[in-house]
Formats: C-alpha cells, structure tokens, sequence
C-alpha cells in the first residue's frame, strides 16, 4: 500500500526531489556499467544487458499507475491526524470539463451532499471556464490533470513535461483564483522525469485505489459496481466526467454509475472529501523552500496558502445552493 508523501507547511511550495531506491539502483547500475566498460571492455554484454534490465524495469514502473516506485503516489487518503476511525473517502473525477455531462455530475453530487476533486484539462478549463468556476463555487476542489492530455505524455522529457504542467497550473489558476496541489497523469502513465519536475511545482502525484473504467464500459452498474467491490474508508474512487462512455440510452455512463455509488456510500457511513482537504491529515511534514523561478504561481508572502486564496465565484452563473436557484444544467 502506497503512503501519501511528505508535505511542505507551505503548500503549494516547491520542495527537494529525494529519488527512489528504483532510481538510485538504476543510476547505480549505468555508472557501474560504464566503468566495467572501462575496464574491463569484453563485459560488455552484461553491461549492456544490465542497462537494458534497468530501463525495463523503470518503464514497467511507469506503465503500473498505482506504483511508487518512481516517487511519492497518492493511492490512499492519509490517516486522521487524531487516530480517530476516519471514514473519508474520496471521488475523482478526471478529463472534464465537458459542457454536457460536467453540470449534471455537479447536480448529482448536490443531491446527495458529496464533494469531489476534479482533474481537468487545462485546454478544456480555457475552451469552458465557467464550469470550472463553478465546480468551485460549489464547494468540490480543482486539480491539475495536465494543458492538453496528449497520450505521448509519459514519454517526454523533463522540458515537455514541464510546460505541459506548468501551462495546466496557470491556466485553472487564472481561472479558479486557486493553484492546484495535486496532478494526475494523463492515463496515470509517467516515466522518472515526472517526480522532479512536480517538486518544482510544489505537486502531489495522486492515482487512486479503484477506479470504475467508465471511459470504456458501457454498463454504470458494472462501472459502479467495480467501485464498490471492497470499498473501505481512506480509499480514493476514480470516474470521468470527459471522455465518458454511453449507455445503451445513450446517456453518460457516469450519470448511470454515480447515483448508485453515492448511495452505497452513504449507507456505510462513509464521508465524502477532497483530496485537498484530506491534507490535514497528513502529519509528516517537511520543510522546503519556495522556487518562484519554477513555480511562479506560488506567493511567497503567504504564509498560509489556503488561507492566502479565494476561489473565485463565477460571475453571472446561478448554481443550486439550496436557495431556489435553478440547477446548472438548466441554465
């Protein structure tokens, strides 16, 4: 089981990449080969071969989304801070926002008095702001799912996964009045360049404990179902409100598989968090200085960063509040 990582008390702060023993081994592993070489240059099929097993091995860690093998992974919510029997869980909700299925999750997740974390795209939140803003204006969190969701993301360099990221937290920034403190990869594919450029911009990685595969199955009691099968506090759902599946209605499977989902939860007591908020359950905490070179979005006069940001309220857009507004959808 994968432990949430160490958290700097200003979040948002860019923090010190400390490698894994996978990647230490494997660097190990090149510098031994080389001096083999060197020495001794008829070893050259076992170092050849040495190297070869390494980068496998460091491309079957990146293919294994759940895997902490190449950094810090959120696969699970962190305990209670007090050692209480937590019963949080969290929902995620990726590759929106989508005009026609994201106001509907939102009226959903009204219904049943849920809250919920969504990765969205940074080229989707510019095409569509106005929903962005208003999955904040209605208490969820939004997080950084990457500015355009290319499929050859977890096999760029450190410079395209840099802009790749950088652009998607500026982007839900300018929009939200809210950085981002969580990434997801597009797929939840990555390679090893991933990690130091996320300390850069002070990123948690988070992946989930069970995700429903929505994006291919056409049937939302499976999808929900998939969810459900062991469900147990602290874990960490995965949907999507882009790229979802149809129904044989032709409805987003989605809006099929989340009303069932949400009431299984209810009825085993389980309460319904964002990844964001799950933050202050984290105890182990490390200092780290701020890079306002790498992270511009970071405000180094703040000393409390949630406390520094305001979401931003979208501006002439009703949302259902319990006060006779009209739901989203109808607008």
């Amino acid at each position: 089981m994968n432990t949430p990582s160490t958290l700097a008390p200003q979040l948002g702060a860019a923090r010190r990449w400390r490698p894994t023993p996978l990647i230490t081994g494997s660097a190990a592993l090149h510098a031994g080969a080389a001096a083999a070489l060197l020495a001794q240059p008829s070893t050259w099929p076992w170092a050849v071969g040495g190297v070869i097993a390494s980068h496998l091995a460091l491309a079957a860690a990146g293919l294994w989304p759940r895997s902490a093998l190449l950094g810090p992974n959120w696969t699970r919510l962190p305990r209670a801070v007090d050692g209480s029997d937590d019963r949080r869980i969290a929902l995620t909700i990726d590759d929106g926002p989508d005009p026609e299925v994201t106001p509907r999750v939102l009226d959903l997740l009204d219904q049943h008095g849920a809250r919920a974390t969504f990765f969205c795209i940074g080229d989707l939140a510019r095409r569509h702001p106005r929903y962005v803003e208003e999955i904040v204006a209605r208490g969820h969190a939004v997080e950084n799912h990457s500015q355009r969701h290319r499929h050859n993301f977890s096999i760029s360099g450190p410079s395209a996964l840099r802009r790749e990221i950088e652009a998607a937290q500026r982007t839900l920034t300018e929009i939200t009045g809210m950085r981002p403190y969580f990434f997801r990869a597009p797929a939840g594919l990555r390679n090893p360049f991933l990690e130091p450029v996320l300390c850069e911009f002070g990123l948690q990685l988070a992946s989930w404990t069970r995700r429903g595969f929505d994006t291919r199955e056409h049937d939302g009691h499976k999808v929900a179902q998939r969810l459900l099968d062991g469900l147990a506090p602290r874990d960490i759902l995965l949907l999507h409100d882009g790229h979802a599946a149809r129904g044989p209605s032709g409805n987003p499977v989605v809006l099929d598989a989340l009303p069932e989902v949400l009431r299984a939860a209810a009825m085993a007591k389980l309460r319904w968090t964002t990844l964001r908020d799950a933050l202050d359950l984290d105890l182990d905490l490390a200092p780290a200085t701020v890079n306002t070179a790498a992270n511009p979005a970071v405000n180094p006069a703040a000393t409390d960063s949630r406390q520094a940001e305001r979401p931003r309220q979208p501006a002439g857009l009703p949302g259902r509040n319990g006060a006779g507004h009209p739901p989203f959808d109808k607008i």
